[in-house]
């Protein structure tokens, strides 16, 4: 009898079926499931065990994790955790755990490791998060001084803690206000701190000079990153980097803080070595007295660096340099590349320049201020750094930089003219397309700062009263940290779209 014969024999079949399914039942009872107990292990941590907390503090659990938020007078290095009675060992790093006893440093995600007597272990991340993750700055001025000028420095010093991601560092600093608008316009201040000697600040490359920037109008916090991420995609030479902390001056909580190296020449800033110019063009109401400028024909530009005086020798090169080049751009043959403007300029770099600040539409970019440009003798004059955007992306109320339609820094009279040489156009429109394809990405960092600033925002408002209010210049005004992101991608959606349509009819 055949295998096919069996099997379509009824009775063989159903003798094998009672004998398989019995030997199965026999295989069940001798390895039996081993299915471990239920746990639940609880964390919290108690006032009466820690000094530094107003109320009592019960971790979220989410599967084996769980997470809880603590304000900055906690003493995050040094907590007492509270946790349920458990039927075996719990350990921290091989540390045997006490509960409401033993203290831990909870500044980094700890594992706890629970070891029942049956040998079951089971491991659990606790992520504590001090005050809103983002690191945080201590400013002291000396007597507790309050800092309310933008001339006089005044001496304190400086405690920093890195938090996950930055090294901690403390020194010596003169601080003093700084900004035109945002200074005289806005309760929430920025300052510019100056430290006795080079010092790293939160990852970023050794400088003297820090400049704090209050994003106070700015109700997302996130257009001064969202320009220099551009900057980042570009060809310039250097964008300031930029990062977010907590900062409180002599103890007072001020709020969340965009801090990025000042605009000056040196090792990982313009570099201009050593006989190189800084330049900024600027209005003449925002110049002091020990300012040092000169005019050309089409704006007022201020030599930031070198440190030099009026006529003297540097003082008259940078200036021909720049008549010659207005020559050379306005004259008959602007477009010859012997005798024109490309004689003169770095091309890439004002393409570069323009088009960040073009999609961004930033009111100030177009002949206004922080229009930095840079020149090393015997090279082109460069178009450079880029630096604030606080009233970019559609964040103004008193002109047409408001809407997302409409060219903006095209109009800037070096630009408009450029723009009157077909090879700049093709050049320009070419360029646009990679900034249009990185557009997505753009978003993406708008989605990403904002998860990152999830509680720096709301801390903030709790300080400040941003949403809800209006402040100069707001072109809108919503209620929530969400509705001023969704406003600021929705605008620079529309205005890539804009733009994309308005490049291809030129």
């Amino acid at each position: 009898m055949n295998i096919t014969q069996v099997t379509r024999n009824p009775f063989i079949l159903s003798i094998l079926f009672l004998l398989i399914n019995s030997g199965c039942e026999k295989d069940i009872e001798k390895y039996p499931e081993i299915i471990p107990p239920e746990t639940s292990f609880d964390l919290s941590f108690l006032k009466e065990h820690n000094p530094g907390l107003a109320s009592d503090i019960i971790l979220t659990a989410s599967g084996k994790k769980l997470k809880g938020r603590f304000p900055y007078t906690a003493d995050i290095k040094n907590l007492v955790a509270t946790f349920n009675e458990t039927n075996g060992i719990v350990t921290v790093n091989n540390k045997i755990q006490e509960s409401g006893i033993t203290a831990n440093d909870f500044s980094q995600i700890l594992t706890y490791k629970l070891e029942s007597h049956d040998g079951i272990v089971e491991l659990y991340s606790v992520d504590a998060t001090w005050f809103t993750g983002l690191p945080m700055v201590y400013i002291y001025t000396d007597s507790e001084v309050e800092i309310d000028s933008k001339e006089e420095y005044i001496p304190g010093n400086v405690t920093i803690v890195g938090g996950r991601e930055f090294k901690d560092n403390a020194g010596e600093m003169e601080i003093r206000g700084r900004g035109h608008s945002t200074w005289h316009f806005h309760e929430k201040k920025p300052y510019q701190l100056k430290f006795n000697s080079k010092t790293e600040m939160l990852g970023m490359a050794a400088s003297k000079r820090w400049v704090f920037l209050s994003e106070h109008s700015d109700k997302t916090l996130m257009r001064n990153r969202l320009g220099f991420e551009m900057g980042y995609m570009s060809k310039l030479d250097w964008t300031p980097e930029s990062v977010y902390a907590e900062v409180f001056v002599n103890d007072d909580f001020k709020g969340v803080y965009n801090i990025t190296p000042k605009v000056e020449g040196g090792d990982h800033r313009v570099d201009i070595g050593g006989s190189g110019y800084l330049l900024e063009i600027d209005t003449p109401d925002h110049l002091s007295d020990d300012d040092l400028f000169f005019e050309s024909n089409e704006f007022t530009i201020q030599i930031k660096e070198p440190d030099t005086e009026f006529e003297s020798a540097e003082y008259n090169y940078i200036k021909d340099y720049i008549g010659a080049f207005e020559n050379a751009l306005f004259g008959n043959n602007f477009t010859d590349p012997d005798i024109g403007y490309s004689k003169y300029i770095d091309v890439e770099s004002f393409i570069d320049w323009y088009l960040i600040n073009e999609i961004a539409k930033n009111v100030d970019a177009r002949s206004y201020s922080s229009i930095y440009l840079s020149l090393v003798t015997g090279q082109k004059l460069k178009m450079g750094p880029l630096w604030d955007f606080d009233l970019g992306f559609g964040n103004v109320n008193y002109s047409d930089a408001e809407f997302p339609e409409g060219f903006w820094i095209k109009d800037n009279a070096w630009i408009s003219r450029l723009f009157q040489d077909p090879k700049f156009v093709s050049e320009v429109k070419e360029r646009f397309v990679y900034f249009k394809q990185n557009e997505t990405y753009l978003l993406d960092i708008i989605d990403s700062t904002a998860t990152t600033l999830k509680w720096a925002q709301y801390e903030n408002d709790k300080r400040w009263e941003v949403f809800g209010n209006w402040i100069w210049p707001n072109a809108v005004v919503y209620e929530t940290h969400l509705e001023e992101v969704n406003y600021l991608e929705d605008w620079l959606s529309s205005r890539m779209a804009w733009l994309d349509e308005a490049y291809k009819g030129l």
